[in-house]
């Protein structure tokens, strides 16, 4: 089910996802949730959000870990942002798709992959939220273009389905942002501090405490539609079975 038809349906509801434009923001995400609460064993058909990400930018292959990241520009994607990047999420919550198919970072001996995180692109998925250009990390200061919580909501639904479909473990090892990625896997990087501070919330601060609320707010994604998931599989009729 795509998003659009997802806000639609949502709507029959009596829900309110927003406008029907696609785009998986916090209003349709908040109906999402909404939703677990109007399930009864009547119910012949819950509604099932089983993809922001088109199908086709997913193909076969082995991944070993998602890592995010901000582009340090502006809120929209640019020609250097789709070089580096798999996903990228506009400040509206629009997924841009990047040059690179998920699938060129299975094997980077080529040089033609998406170069997202230094020598860890190999197995790596890039995920990043167009924003942040000009920021300052202390005294902090998120410039012009901060990271909206739109753009992280959808970030982590998209990271969610990521996880679902190359069975990626929610581990700090496996999901986790560019700033954390010298300490929990030992590969040095240059400075790097996104996340380091959250422009949304002021409350997080260090990359430990944005890693754990990524992965946090993963999880969330994953058992809702897992919930749902459940639901449809209980409400579903036991098959005909003839002798």
């Amino acid at each position: 089910m795509r998003t659009a038809e997802l806000q639609s349906r949502l709507r029959a509801l009596g829900l309110d996802p927003g406008p029907t434009d696609g785009v998986y923001g916090p209003l349709t995400e908040e109906a999402v949730f909404d939703s677990l609460d109007l399930w009864a064993p009547d119910v012949p058909e819950p509604i099932i959000p089983d993809g922001i990400i088109p199908d086709e930018w997913m193909p076969d292959c082995s991944m070993e870990r998602i890592i995010v990241h901000w582009t340090a520009g502006a809120w929209k994607a640019n020609s250097d942002d789709v070089a580096h990047y798999h996903i990228l999420v506009e400040d509206d919550g629009k997924l841009i798709r990047g040059s690179y198919s998920i699938k060129d970072n299975v094997n980077t001996s080529d040089g033609r992959y998406a170069a997202h995180t230094k020598n860890c692109n190999t197995g790596s998925i890039g995920i990043s939220c167009c924003s942040m250009a000009g920021a300052i990390e202390n005294p902090f200061n998120a410039g012009q273009y901060p990271t909206t919580k739109t753009q992280w909501d959808t970030m982590c639904q998209a990271v969610a389905e990521l996880c679902s479909r190359y069975a990626i473990p929610v581990t700090d090892d496996t999901v986790l942002s560019h700033g954390e990625v010298q300490n929990n896997l030992g590969i040095a990087q240059s400075g790097k501090w996104d996340y380091t501070r959250l422009a949304f919330d002021a409350s997080v601060q260090g990359a430990r405490a944005c890693g754990d609320r990524l992965r946090a707010d993963v999880r969330e994604r994953e058992q809702a539609v897992m919930s749902l998931m459940s639901v449809e599989t209980a409400s579903s009729p036991e098959p005909e079975v003839k002798l």
